[in-house]
Formats: structure tokens, sequence, C-alpha cells
């Protein structure tokens, strides 16, 4: 449960120290505090692009079921509100994906350290 809140909050899972976001969309490559490796291998990280897609593909369903039983709203109404969500809900949920990847990782093998780290 401590990596999940540290994981939601985009900071490291082991420490929760210091940040895993460089900048917007760019995953830092170590952490600062304990030197943990964010960066992976190439297609680590596979699995966050696709726990984002799902997630986002459920979430979009869970609103049109919304707006199909709670609104009154058009077809045309319904669709645009859910392309605009279909657009946006990944952007915002992209760093996210990363960090509960990595949280997983943590939990299940454990991240590796940077050589000149203890």
């Amino acid at each position: 449960m401590l990596t999940l809140g540290r994981c939601l909050k985009l900071r490291c899972p082991v420490c929760g120290d210091a940040s895993i976001v460089h900048r917007p969309f760019n995953l830092k490559h170590h952490c600062d505090a304990c030197g943990v490796i964010f960066k992976r291998e190439e297609g680590f990280f596979v699995g966050a692009i696709m726990a984002n897609v799902v997630v986002t593909e459920f979430f979009i369903l869970d609103i049109y079921f919304v707006c199909l039983l709670l609104t009154n709203l058009s077809d045309r109404a319904t669709l645009g509100i859910l392309f605009a969500i279909a657009i946006t809900f990944p952007l915002a949920f992209y760093h996210h994906a990363w960090a509960l990847w990595l949280g997983m990782d943590h939990l299940i093998e454990g991240l590796p350290r940077e050589p000149s780290r203890p």
C-alpha cells in the first residue's frame, strides 16, 4: 500500500523521496535519493503503455454508461465527450501508468540500483 501511494504521488517506489518525472513525458534515469534505476532495457515499459490503454478504455466505458443512464444527451454530444476524454485522459494518466508499472516491478522483483550506490 505504501508503494502504491508513492506511485500515485509520482515518487520513487523504493524510497518515496525523489520524483520519477524529469519533465513532462520524460522519466528520470534514476532516483536522486536512493539510486534506483527507473529507465530500464528497451521494451520494459510496454506494459505501462498497455496499462494506460486499458485504463483509458475502462474510463471511457464508465463515462459512456454514466452519460447513457444519467443524462439526456444526444448521441453526437456523448461521442464528443467521449472523444475529448479519449484524447486527454491517456495524456493525463501517462506518468501515473509508468509509476504504477515501476511500483509493480519493485514489488515483484525489486528495482536495480546504480553500481556506484549502496
